[in-house]
């Protein structure tokens, strides 16, 4: 079941998002660390409605941020649509117990029905250039590879942009 996140749900989604970012690096890829994601994140997400969270039999798997909200960082990118009616996903998690699973592309199918239902022009986002689970995951689902951003506090990799035209 994919429903709205609550504050009161923050610190099982953290709890989360450390799982994930242990197994990465176990799996040297140097995505998230102590730095990102992060509790006020989340709580932004909250505050805007925007956090979206996965439960299975009661048991909270996973999340979504699907944001109507443009980080600055986006601006000077070259994107394939205008600045104007966009979506953007970010922190998608599943929790490494469950992953393998199509929780995932549950979160990503909930995502990409709201904004076809919402009528956005496209659905943009960004994932660690190192992580190619992640680039084929998001390639296998249409979205268009973009120029890559810099994160300095997360890594000296890039992240590369991607955008999927509704």
């Amino acid at each position: 079941m994919i429903c709205k996140g609550k504050y009161s749900d923050i610190d099982k989604i953290l709890e989360i998002t450390k799982s994930c970012a242990l197994y990465l690096i176990d799996n040297q890829i140097r995505q998230w660390n102590e730095h990102y994601p992060n509790k006020e994140a989340f709580s932004d997400d909250v505050k805007r409605n925007e956090l979206y969270i996965l439960k299975i039999d009661s048991i909270l798997v996973g999340c979504i941020s699907i944001s109507t909200f443009m980080d600055d960082f986006y601006k000077p990118l070259k994107w394939l649509t205008p600045n104007e009616n966009n979506l953007y996903i970010h922190r998608l998690a599943i929790h490494p117990k469950h992953q393998g699973k199509g929780y995932a592309q549950q979160l990503m199918a909930f995502a990409e029905n709201y904004a076809q239902e919402n009528h956005f022009s496209s659905i943009r986002l960004d994932t660690f250039s190192q992580n190619l689970r992640n680039l084929n995951f998001y390639e296998r689902r249409g979205y268009q590879r973009l120029e890559g951003i810099y994160f300095p506090k997360q890594s000296e990799h890039p992240f590369y942009c991607y955008e999927l035209l509704l």
